[in-house]
């Protein structure tokens, strides 16, 4: 869930298996299909590109925020996240997403460890803005977007991530105490450097992406977005498309619910951000679970997952909606990115949306703490 920034950062079906599919179809979806046939689950993100404003990427790319460890307790294999990066990268994904608050810095490391050799086919994001030790990499309260903060930030996630550009770099979340102007103008310096290609913003006020966007044009927009939290339909996605802003859904599974392996009777672990989201909870989750019954039923409807469902429900919504749905495990890499191969007619698209959107989604999608770093304005410069 590339932004949940609590100590808990989770995998997207850290709980479960394979929703959906049995396991003979998993390693159809690890290992490639099996005598020369090639099933639904086998299928690999085609050779569709979209567009990021003017940046052309895969149509499903890869969140790395949790190959550092998917619970406190858990640290994944190195050599294995390097080898699901490879994998995703050699069945077509060319777009990867990383944050220097991932870890913090351990995630810039995984990623840029395992791109080295096809460093030139990829596009890299990556963010900054949180007030993080650029050093040690100690997480300090609040946030820190001044410029030269900015400028000794992207030199750090330049070093781990082994590269001499960001080819996005996004806000993480607007700094209440430093005018977006002054964020803007710091980028600049770095794109006239060639060190930066493209920018963009997560989680930011509507008033804060226009004047953005005017100080320097954005290439796009990072916010949760899934038929769990479907938020940005009423007024981000409209500017965006006003604005020819791109749309990058983070936890595009919706942390894993959508996938069809959690219920009512889920328990979590200590420091999973699960735990202290009301949409989990009590009777929420019971209402919520109509979602998993409406993927379950189109899965088995177009054969596939109920994950692929939701992914390919965001690709259906507009052409310039990319997800990057995160995992530390290959069968589910996999299987997500064969979403780009769902294929609707019109009227099934307009069906499934229709029900998608007559369910309302009870609780809220993240504690008090986290949501009020969402949808804040950056201040006016001093006249």
């Amino acid at each position: 869930m590339a932004d949940h920034i609590e100590s808990g950062h989770v995998s997207r079906r850290g709980l479960m298996g394979v929703a959906g599919l049995g396991m003979a179809s998993v390693a159809l979806a690890a290992n490639g299909s099996a005598g020369g046939t090639t099933s639904r689950t086998a299928r690999t993100l085609s050779g569709e590109r979209r567009k990021l404003g003017s940046l052309a990427v895969s149509a499903i790319g890869l969140g790395v925020q949790n190959m550092h460890r998917t619970y406190q307790t858990t640290i994944p294999d190195r050599a294995e996240m390097h080898r699901i990066i490879g994998a995703a990268h050699d069945h077509g994904v060319t777009f990867f997403d990383t944050a220097e608050a991932y870890g913090p810095h351990e995630d810039e490391r995984i990623l840029g460890e395992a791109t080295q050799s096809f460093r030139n086919d990829i596009v890299i994001a990556s963010k900054f803005g949180w007030n993080i030790d650029l050093e040690t990499g100690e997480r300090r309260p609040g946030l820190n977007s001044r410029p030269d903060h900015i400028k000794r930030a992207v030199e750090g996630s330049l070093r781990r991530l082994r590269t001499d550009r960001i080819d996005l770099l996004y806000q993480h979340r607007v700094d209440p105490a430093v005018p977006i102007e002054d964020v803007a103008g710091a980028i600049k310096d770095l794109m006239d450097e060639g060190k930066i290609l493209h920018w963009g913003l997560s989680e930011m006020g509507l008033n804060t992406l226009r004047r953005a966007h005017a100080a320097l044009p954005l290439t796009a927009v990072q916010s949760e977005y899934s038929m769990l939290w479907r938020g940005p339909e009423a007024e981000v996605l409209p500017l965006c498309a006003e604005l020819g802003i791109g749309f990058v859904p983070w936890s595009p599974l919706g942390v894993g619910f959508l996938t069809g392996a959690i219920d009512a009777r889920t328990a979590y672990a200590d420091g999973d951000i699960r735990k202290y989201e009301t949409r989990f909870a009590g009777e929420n989750i019971t209402s919520n679970l109509a979602l998993v019954a409406l993927l379950k039923s189109w899965a088995e409807r177009k054969a596939a997952a109920p994950a692929q469902i939701a992914l390919a429900w965001l690709l259906i919504q507009r052409p310039w909606i990319v997800p990057i749905p995160g995992t530390t495990q290959m069968a589910h890499m996999m299987q997500n990115i064969g979403a780009a191969n769902l294929d609707f007619t019109p009227a099934e698209a307009a069906e499934l949306t229709a029900a998608v959107s007559a369910i309302i989604v009870k609780g809220d999608r993240l504690p008090p703490a986290v949501q009020a770093f969402s949808g804040v304005e950056a201040p006016l410069r001093a006249s």
